[in-house]
């Protein structure tokens, strides 16, 4: 994998008109925040006399150095900000929390020009995003991702929500960022854990849109575990610049070209569904077993062989992530897959592999299938 020019920054457009905004992957580099922060903000009817802003985080991230940074760029282009902390985990990404927040910005005098600032993972992002979605029928959003997971998926796209106790990400709203600042530099605080689930997403996009990039993956995938800093911006920018290309074509999933980005987690939020949210199984490893299983599935129609699978499978391992799993009930995860949001008409739709770098978006796999599939995974 080539080295990225040597530069501060790299900035990702993502191209949706009006709500066009900027993605800035940067390692370090937060004196620049305040000016870019402004003058995305200036763009927009809503964050244009923006003076307040809530900054939304959890309680482990509220130990690390980002929402402090995050309120000094706040400051210092004259938006006094309050912070709420929530406890950390996929189960504060429900209603419960979401009302404690919006009795936060009622208690703020909040306006429809009050920001909200989620700096987290994925689960700051989607819920701070669905509050600012909702409260006051809308409020600016700017997102602080400091995950690997989140920086190239959830901070990018405008999709946000909460989940009930049975079903992922039921209750949402696409509601676009007036901006996104990624720091590279977070990952470095990582659990290992951590770390992995996020490339889980990063090498779902090469198997959906860019074979070269899938294969530049594999050559460096222990300098990426390694956190080496070119290569994080380099696999965090372009991940980035996929996704933007989707997003950009079919923000609100009308089309079905957006559907491809779900590539594995229709299984992956059964698998989370039944084993528990916060329990075995965390978001990027449901998506690394859904997606080979989703590969397997393909094979049995036919559209990709066998040595297809186990390319993705032998990546995803040299990950550190699963590709099997065990103990869960195969009838309790199709259930859950049965209420996912793709489905039509009673079908469950899957996305499955063409061939490396190409997707589709299929019922063709029949009810018996499924079951077979499923219980062959949950051995």
């Amino acid at each position: 994998m080539p080295s990225p020019p040597e530069t501060a920054s790299t900035t990702v457009p993502v191209a949706l008109g009006e709500r066009s905004y900027d993605v800035v992957v940067a390692e370090g580099g937060w004196d620049a925040l305040p000016a870019r922060l402004e003058s995305a903000l200036r763009r927009t009817w809503a964050g244009k006399p923006c003076r307040k802003a809530l900054i939304v985080t959890d309680a482990n991230v509220a130990a690390l150095p980002y929402p402090d940074r995050t309120r000094e760029a706040l400051a210092a282009i004259g938006i006094e900000s309050t912070t709420a902390v929530v406890p950390p985990g996929e189960a504060s990404k429900g209603l419960d929390t979401a009302a404690t927040l919006y009795e936060k910005l009622v208690a703020m005098a909040a306006d429809r020009h009050t920001l909200v600032v989620p700096v987290g993972g994925g689960v700051m992002g989607d819920l701070g995003g669905f509050i600012a979605a909702t409260f006051a029928r809308g409020l600016p959003l700017f997102m602080v991702p400091t995950t690997l997971l989140a920086q190239v998926d959830s901070s990018v796209g405008g999709k946000v929500g909460v989940n009930l106790p049975r079903v992922k990400n039921i209750v949402g709203a696409f509601h676009q960022p007036v901006a996104v600042w990624v720091d590279v530099a977070s990952v470095n605080d990582l659990p290992d854990r951590e770390l992995r689930c996020g490339l889980a997403e990063v090498v779902k996009y090469g198997v959906i849109l860019d074979a070269p990039f899938f294969a530049e993956l594999e050559a460096n995938a222990d300098a990426i575990l390694a956190r080496r800093p070119d290569l994080l911006r380099r696999i965090v920018a372009r991940s980035c610049e996929l996704k933007a290309d989707v997003v950009s074509k079919d923000e609100r999933e009308q089309t079905g070209l957006r559907a491809v980005l779900n590539f594995g987690h229709t299984i992956g939020h059964g698998v989370e569904a039944t084993a528990g949210y916060g329990g075995g199984f965390q978001h990027g490893e449901a998506v690394a077993v859904g997606m080979v299983a989703e590969s397997r599935l393909a094979e049995r129609l036919g559209w990709v062989d066998a040595a297809f699978t186990e390319r993705l499978a032998r990546l995803l391992g040299r990950f550190g992530l699963p590709t099997s799993l065990s103990g869960l009930d195969p009838a309790a995860v199709l259930e859950s897959m049965g209420r996912d949001k793709k489905n039509k008409g009673g079908r469950i739709r899957l996305v499955l592999p063409r061939r490396m770098g190409e997707v589709e978006l299929t019922d063709a796999a029949s009810a018996d299938d499924l079951r077979s599939l499923l219980k062959d995974l949950c051995r």
